[in-house]
């Protein structure tokens, strides 16, 4: 029976909370633990952290069954790259036989009749759908407030937000609940809750994963991504979506001896807390003594005001068509206008200005062609001139200019002594979602508060195979840790 996560503190699932997806699988494969076993253990851990609100819906006995059908399998020598490993899934992705409620009241009764292409990958690589993500209405925010289905908590601290929208599965390979789990990033809403909740979020190249079946806001910005605890599992999971081959081992590997990176402190420094700039500085030295090159770049005047403008004008203005257009490809039983009749008054009044044609702040047609003949392309232009010119791999800058701020000041709260709404979570995200390329957030330690700091590290347009390569690199020095 399907049914929305509840508490139960009995039990403990202690021990596999920190098994990551290519260990489980290889763990599962050769018979070290059941399918079974792990699944129990980890439904448990659901149980114990169900008021953090990472999952709308979790259907145990799908799981278990699941489960134990992976172990009869293997019993008889099958094998598979995910075998038995429980994912959890945003609640923007469509899943057959499992309740899709997009974040939405309306939604709250809706099982779809088929998977999103992402959700038929992993299963078709032996994966099981532990369960449905929270996420903010419509992936609509940064924060992780849903006023049906619950805020979510991070796990780091259970008075601070998870960052959004994706909100629920950072929250869930966070706490332990699951290895990893699937999201949806426009304008940062992988790489900001990966940040705040300090695991690893993985934005591919804009198009380079599959998008159908996972509901949209802007089809020039949008892309499906994964949040982990390594760059290993990201690496396994991105091959498995993309089809790729499995990547090589270079003899390198482990070193960043002739890797060149770029940061660009003008664009990128210039609002941060003092606390989170000097953890990225002291990231940039520890790469740096450990043989990589570091190049100081500049995109440019006027670059940070014409990504955000651009980049929040696309978004706002593909909205409305992008989910009508889902929903009716897709039969799902509601409207846009039914969506927009029942969102919380703060997002209703945001969509009210600035996603219906009659909005006092709508994007004209001719400015929204503009942003698309002109200005994005003047962000990637700047992107490829600056990575071709520094002869860098990648760009280097905090994922978030801060940690998590508390929840219910998320509107309104300062970094370093400016005041500002949760629109600056994703003031370093939103270029890279403007241009289009791969980044990926990794944990680079904690502030003095224990909260996560994140790093976040670009690549150019279709370079994710080397940016995973590169990111594992960096990880492997143990700046979690520092």
């Amino acid at each position: 029976m399907q049914k929305e996560v509840q508490s139960d503190q009995t039990g403990n699932a202690a021990g596999f909370e920190a098994i990551g997806v290519a260990q489980a699988a290889r763990a599962i494969n050769s018979g070290d633990f059941t399918a079974e076993s792990y699944a129990e253990a980890l439904l448990e851990r659901a149980r114990e952290q169900s008021d953090i609100k990472a999952f709308i819906t979790i259907d145990e006995e799908a799981v278990i069954a699941a489960a134990r059908k992976v172990d009869k399998a293997r019993s008889v020598g099958a094998s598979a790259p995910l075998l038995g490993v429980p994912l959890g899934v945003k609640d923007s992705y469509l899943t057959s036989g499992l309740r899709t409620t997009l974040g939405v009241s309306n939604l709250k009764d809706f099982v779809p009749a088929q998977d999103a292409e992402v959700v038929s990958a992993i299963k078709g690589a032996g994966a099981i759908v532990f369960g449905k993500n929270n996420l903010v209405e419509m992936s609509y925010g940064l924060t992780g407030d849903n006023n049906t289905y619950g805020q979510v908590k991070n796990p780091r601290a259970h008075d601070r937000v998870s960052g959004g929208s994706s909100s629920g599965s950072a929250a869930a390979v966070a706490a332990g609940i699951v290895p990893a789990a699937f999201g949806g990033d426009t304008v940062g809403s992988i790489r900001v809750p990966a940040s705040l909740c300090g695991v690893v979020g993985f934005k591919p190249t804009t198009g380079r994963w599959p998008r159908n079946g996972v509901a949209p806001i802007s089809h020039v910005l949008d892309t499906t991504g994964v949040f982990a605890r390594t760059v290993e599992d990201c690496e396994l999971i991105d091959q498995i979506v993309t089809k790729a081959p499995p990547a090589l081992m270079g003899p390198e590997q482990g070193s960043l001896k002739g890797v060149r990176f770029a940061y660009a402190p003008k664009q990128y420094l210039d609002l941060v807390d003092a606390e989170v700039e000097a953890r990225f500085r002291d990231i940039i030295r520890r790469l740096h003594d450990a043989g990589a090159e570091i190049v100081e770049i500049d995109l440019g005047e006027g670059f940070s005001a014409l990504a955000d403008t651009t980049t929040w004008n696309i978004f706002f203005h593909d909205t409305m068509n992008a989910i009508a257009d889902f929903l009716e490809d897709n039969d799902i039983p509601t409207s846009f206008e039914e969506i927009y009749r029942d969102l919380k008054p703060g997002l209703k009044e945001a969509w009210q200005h600035h996603v219906l044609p009659s909005g006092s702040k709508w994007l004209s047609q001719d400015g929204y062609n503009a942003a698309l003949a002109n200005d994005r392309p003047e962000i990637q232009r700047r992107f490829k001139d600056a990575f071709a010119t520094s002869g860098a791999e990648a760009l280097l800058f905090p994922t978030t200019p801060c940690t998590a701020p508390e929840i219910g000041k998320e509107n309104l709260f300062s970094i370093a002594g400016r005041e500002v709404t949760y629109a600056a979570l994703a003031k370093n995200t939103v270029p890279a979602s403007g241009a289009g390329l791969p980044g990926i957030s990794l944990p680079m330690g904690n502030a003095s508060s224990h909260l996560p700091i994140g790093l976040e590290i670009d690549a150019p347009f279709g370079g994710d195979r080397r940016l995973l390569e590169i990111a594992r690199r960096v990880e492997a020095l143990g700046i979690s840790s520092l």
